[in-house]
């Protein structure tokens, strides 16, 4: 991290003594996005599970939301497809129908454009799992038994591909925790509440993050997707007080690269999922959401704002 001219020590601790003396009801502030999260992670097994069991339906004859995480189709009109399932169903040989095609067009085109990894952290069932283990590790203080790094999840994307071109088959499709998962909370199928349970277990045991922030490759797709994504966690150098705690609460901390911020003026690598925990957090207001378009012209002025009161 890279020294702030204006800001020393003492401004990063006044920060932190900004944060931990806020009030009840600015602390449950700070937690808006984590519950908007749960709102739309729950949400979205409740859509499938209500039209899987109780009929759901959009119109008369119309289910509401049927199929699951990998292929759906929502009021009997959208077809959504999970772009990396219909990655490796492309590499097994297999021709995919027009509907997967556009449904997969569709979902990438939406990651694409506006949410870049939010499927990491807005609809992905494990998630809500590795956030309680992580919560609960921090909280007992469970230290490390080894490190692995990041970019091995990378290795793993590039080595499902390769095992679903060998061995025609949809490889990590017939793994996936998230498949699993998904299928037995709605269908009551499969070893979902296992591989829950071992995912569970080695993010509070073994690594923090273990899964998502090493291992998944789901996460790894979405990474690169992400990059292109135009919602933003835009950075404001000139209040940053490099007090550190947006780096304490984010799961992919090597984001939150102070130097490379103030360079870019966001957070611009595809690993930062937007679960929006460092925005609330920053005592200073420094993080904020904004669309890419919209940062430079801000920065730009808040740069200005800043040569001002320095000059008077």
């Amino acid at each position: 991290m890279s020294a702030q001219p204006g800001f020393n020590k003492a401004d990063a601790l006044a920060s932190v003594e900004k944060l931990h003396s806020r009030g009840f009801v600015a602390n449950l502030w700070s937690w808006r996005y984590l519950f908007l999260r749960r709102i739309s992670q729950f949400g979205i097994l409740l859509l499938f599970f209500g039209t899987a069991h109780w009929g759901w339906q959009a119109a008369k004859d119309v289910p509401l939301l049927i199929g699951n995480l990998s292929a759906s189709k929502f009021i009997g009109l959208i077809p959504l497809t999970d772009p990396f399932a219909a990655l490796q169903i492309f590499l097994t040989g297999h021709v995919l129908q027009k509907e997967s095609l556009i449904g997969a067009a569709v979902v990438l085109g939406i990651y694409l454009l506006i949410g870049g990894r939010m499927f990491c952290a807005w609809a992905c069932p494990v998630n809500m799992v590795t956030d309680a283990a992580g919560w609960l590790r921090d909280k007992i203080g469970v230290q490390p038994i080894f490190h692995l790094p990041r970019t091995l999840r990378y290795f793993i994307l590039a080595a499902t591909l390769v095992i679903t071109v060998i061995s025609g088959l949809a490889a990590f499709e017939w793994v996936s925790p998230i498949g699993m998962a998904h299928r037995e909370i709605i269908f009551g199928l499969g070893m979902g509440f296992t591989a829950l349970l071992a995912i569970f277990l080695f993010d509070l045991l073994i690594l923090k993050h273990g899964w998502c922030g090493h291992l998944c490759p789901l996460g790894a797709f979405y990474s690169l997707v992400g990059k292109t994504a135009q919602l933003r966690v835009r950075f404001d150098k000139n209040t940053c007080t490099h007090c550190g705690e947006c780096a304490k609460v984010c799961p992919e901390p090597q984001v939150l690269n102070l130097k490379k911020l103030e360079e870019r003026g966001y957070v611009f690598s595809g690993e930062c999922s937007n679960c929006g925990r460092c925005s609330p957090i920053c005592p200073e207001g420094s993080l904020k959401f904004d669309f890419k378009p919209l940062i430079r012209r801000h920065n730009v002025r808040a740069d200005a704002i800043a040569v001002q009161r320095r000059t008077r």
